[in-house]
């Protein structure tokens, strides 16, 4: 099975460490927003990718504009 990038080679011991790294810096409370807006970051990045706006529309082609 593939694994993602990011985690390629990260063993659980590793990822533990990690986490409680987080919690130490930020606290709490402060992860879920940042997580928050690292998803909605990761989602307008794909809504640009797939040509959409903010609400969901496809925006408008541009390629038969001149060069």
């Amino acid at each position: 099975m593939a694994q993602p990038i990011i985690l390629a080679g990260l063993g659980t011991g590793e990822i533990v460490l990690i986490v409680l790294a987080l919690l130490l810096l930020f606290g709490g409370k402060k992860i879920p927003e940042l997580m928050r807006g690292l998803g909605k970051g990761v989602k307008e990045f794909k809504d640009g990718k797939d040509g959409l706006d903010s609400n969901g529309n496809p925006t408008p082609n541009n390629d038969n504009r001149p060069l």
